[in-house]
């Protein structure tokens, strides 16, 4: 993958994930800025992602730890726990929000 390919993968993920929380019924707010996305909780607590360009990878930083996404074929998995970006988030969020949340 070279960078204008990572790019574009990580915007694409960006804006999915802008657009879920639009939709969402659980009221979080979000802010986003030169690649950094950040989930805001009714409960003050966020989740913030961010690019990591020299990296390729994709890192979130939630309550509880930290997390760097790989792309693995077309999945971005976190290279510590192997879990899948989109089924992570929403148990982070959930777990965040201390209520279920559907971003995927």
């Amino acid at each position: 993958m070279n960078d204008n390919q990572y790019h574009q993968l990580v915007d694409d993920v960006l804006i999915r994930l802008e657009e879920a929380l639009d939709d969402c019924e659980v009221d979080i707010d979000y802010e986003s800025a030169e690649g950094i996305l950040t989930l805001i909780f009714p409960n003050t607590t966020k989740i913030i992602l961010n690019k990591q360009p020299p990296l390729h990878q994709i890192w979130v930083a939630t309550k509880y730890n930290g997390h760097h996404f790989n792309l693995e074929g077309d999945k971005w998995i976190d290279q510590r726990t192997g879990a899948e970006f989109w089924s992570f988030i929403d148990e982070a969020a959930s777990k965040q929000a201390g209520q279920p949340v559907k971003l995927s």
